[in-house]
């Protein structure tokens, strides 16, 4: 059985070649066996959004806060998640919750 570690450097050199969905794929795999791999919820945060999944692609940008509420970094880019969700659906619900997280990811810096 491959490691979170194994399955996420496979999914990078997919998503480097382009294959957003095999990519995907191996993510989850990774998160099947480590539900805490805080990069494989990060690049499934990207691929999705990429693939104009935008519910999950916030999905695992949340699970990144929830997993490293401490890290300003995970804010900021849940925020950009938000704000690409927004872009892609036109959900005003969007715009508010990217402007939380930005505002967390200050409260984070201190």
């Amino acid at each position: 059985m491959s490691t979170a570690k194994e399955l996420y450097k496979a999914g990078e050199s997919l998503k480097d070649a382009g294959k957003l969905d095999e990519a995907a794929a191996q993510y989850e795999a990774a998160i099947a066996v480590d539900p805490s791999h805080v990069l494989s919820h990060m690049a499934l945060s990207i691929v999705y959004q990429k693939l104009d999944k935008h519910a999950a692609a916030v999905e695992h940008a949340e699970k990144v806060c929830e997993l490293e509420p401490t890290d300003p970094f995970n804010f900021t880019a849940l925020s950009v998640t938000y704000q690409r969700a927004f872009e892609g659906t036109r959900d005003p619900m969007f715009i508010q919750k990217a402007e939380e997280a930005k505002y967390r990811a200050d409260m984070a810096r201190g």
